[in-house]
This record gives structure tokens, sequence and C-alpha cells, in this order.
């Protein structure tokens, strides 16, 4: 039976919601082993100047601990 470990991190992107999603998973695989999987646990933007400037996603990623 495996063993699981959740860890939290947030990423940004200047273009989507997706787009912060797809980098913070890119991202965690480069440093964690074993990525199975992530879920959005919340998410926000920056607003300057009456627009939108990043979306910014918190995210659960799910990596299996090796033996």
């Amino acid at each position: 039976m495996s063993v699981a470990r959740v860890t939290e991190l947030i990423a940004g992107s200047s273009k989507s919601f997706e787009d912060a999603v797809e980098k913070g998973v890119k991202r965690a695989s480069k440093t964690l082993k074993n990525v199975q999987g992530a879920w959005v646990k919340d998410q926000n933007v920056i607003v300057e100047n009456g627009k939108i400037s990043e979306y910014r996603v918190v995210l659960k990623v799910t990596f299996i601990l090796e033996d």
C-alpha cells in the first residue's frame, strides 16, 4: 500500500486560472517526485488600476512517498 502526502502551494499567471494551475503543477513536479494529482483549494485575482493583473490559485498537490 502506498502512502501519500499533500502539500499546498500558490501559483500565478497573467493569462488565466487554468494557466496558473498548469504552471503550479509543472513547477511542483520539478521538486516533488511521484505527483499524482492536485485540486484547487482557492482562487483569487490581483487587481491593478481596475484591471486584473494576475490570476492566482491555491493548490493542494498530492504525491506518493517512496519506500
